[in-house]
């Protein structure tokens, strides 16, 4: 099997630190294995996205030296792909109304559990819908934070699909997206170790295969915060790429040669040298 690995910014900023190091570092893992590297545009909630970010992303990316193997794949094209996810959930009774706020849900620490609505049906709005989720535990191993286990029913109760304004959710835009890009390995942030049980339960749902997962620790800013689009500490700037570059690749514990003045070459030195099981695995770190 071909290894394709693939980089899924959300349009809501220019590139940050943060996500050139995910870049990065799924770039290094799909070279590395011999394999395609893709790209996708999570662009499928316009309320968070920020007016041409989604082309600065794509445009500061090549200054980089990162360059996709395939056109970029737009999730706000692929909304046919979500539907017809969505109604073969509901087909098999997986997916149901829910009308319940999170105030609805305080009560129950946030969480929606086993079917069972507290707010009444209302005819005059319109429902999100959620997955049922069974009592059940969810395994995986990811190579840098180790084994996984997650109890869907404890940790994610059932979950929205469909949000009330009929946008659909990351996880099943992911799921049925990393499926159809045949990615056989998913290199991100740590931050999203907690949505892969979801995922992975979504993908046995809609009978997916399901990759491999390999989470990199959090760019952290000196006071232990996540690195953020706004954050000021580690500038990403396609004008002059080598100094985050450098930063990114010392943030993966690889060496980049004063010596090398170029982004391609920093790149193959870095891939010369590179070993997926050396990546840094802790939880975060400062970069600051």
């Amino acid at each position: 099997m071909i290894y394709r690995g693939r980089f899924a910014p959300s349009p809501t900023g220019h590139l940050h630190f943060g996500s050139l190091v995910a870049a990065v570092g799924s770039w290094l893992c799909a070279r590395h294995a011999g394999g395609q590297w893709l790209l996708r545009m999570e662009d499928i909630d316009p309320p968070r996205e920020v007016a041409g970010a989604a082309a600065s992303i794509l445009a500061a990316l090549p200054a980089f030296g990162l360059t996709a193997d395939t056109p970029t794949l737009f999730q706000s094209q692929r909304l046919a792909a979500y539907e017809a996810a969505f109604e073969q959930l509901r087909a098999a009774d997986q997916v149901f109304p829910c009308w319940c706020s999170r105030s609805d849900l305080a009560g129950a620490d946030g969480m929606h559990r086993d079917g069972h609505c507290i707010a009444p049906d209302d005819p005059d709005r319109p429902p999100a819908w959620r997955l049922r989720v069974p009592d059940i535990e969810v395994d995986f191993d990811d190579p840098l934070q180790g084994p996984q286990r997650q109890n869907l029913r404890e940790c994610a109760g059932d979950f929205v699909i469909r949000r009330v304004e009929g946008l659909y959710s990351y996880q099943l835009a992911c799921v049925v997206d990393d499926a159809f890009q045949g990615i056989t390995e998913v290199v991100r942030g740590s931050d999203l170790l907690d949505s892969t049980a979801r995922q992975i339960w979504l993908q046995r749902c809609l009978g997916l295969p399901t990759p491999a997962y390999r989470h990199l620790p959090l760019a952290l800013d000196a006071e232990g915060r996540k690195l953020s689009k706004s954050d000021q500490a580690c500038p990403v700037d396609p004008a002059n790429p080598l100094p985050a570059l450098r930063q990114a690749l010392a943030f993966l514990q690889l060496p980049a040669p004063a010596a090398v003045t170029s982004a391609p070459d920093l790149l193959a030195h870095a891939l010369a040298n590179f070993d997926p099981a050396l990546l840094p695995h802790c939880s975060g770190h400062s970069v600051a």
